[in-house]
């Protein structure tokens, strides 16, 4: 049987790496709904621009952050398929890193930022989208950042002798 990283034990698995794909890809695919013109849902996550919709704001706001995800589903992909050719294991494992941390912070700051009350959020922020912002986007933000985390410790890749570059049991 192989073993996972070292310190969990375990064998490794491609889960986490298939979950961040998915995730990004879901988040990748609700950007692009809202780019095309798509209304439900997006007036409680940008408020006023919902309704305004400024070149800005579907350029870089919709179109940009799904492809965005897009590349974080191919980069989820990645970390499930280690030692794909062509594809240095070292940069996948540290963007997966990266990718967390940057969801980490997104959603737990954006939650104790409005859980506290801290201005400028508190005066900018409609208690509708308060409301969800607390509920919906930061914990969708929290478990993606979880699953590319997970996904980058538990990546292995071939060359290392990991055991992604084993035989598994299936």
């Amino acid at each position: 049987m192989s073993r996972g990283p070292e310190g969990t034990g375990g064998r490794w698995s491609p889960w986490w790496g298939h979950i961040a794909c998915s995730w990004a890809a879901a988040f990748a695919g609700l950007h692009l709904y809202w780019a095309v013109g798509g209304e439900v849902g997006l007036s409680i996550s940008a408020g006023p621009l919902a309704a305004e919709r400024p070149l800005w704001f579907v350029v870089a706001g919709l179109w940009g952050v799904g492809a965005l995800c897009l590349l974080g589903a191919l980069l989820g992909w990645l970390l499930a398929h280690p030692g794909f050719r062509g594809v240095p294991a070292l940069p996948v494992r540290w963007l997966g890193w990266s990718v967390s941390a940057l969801l980490l912070v997104r959603g737990i700051g954006v939650e104790v930022l409005l859980l506290t009350g801290t201005a400028p959020l508190d005066t900018s922020v409609s208690e509708e989208q308060r409301a969800w912002t607390l509920a919906l986007w930061n914990p969708w933000f929290i478990a993606g950042g979880l699953a590319f985390g997970l996904a980058a410790l538990r990546f292995r890749s071939r060359d290392r002798g990991g055991p992604a570059g084993r035989q598994r049991d299936s």
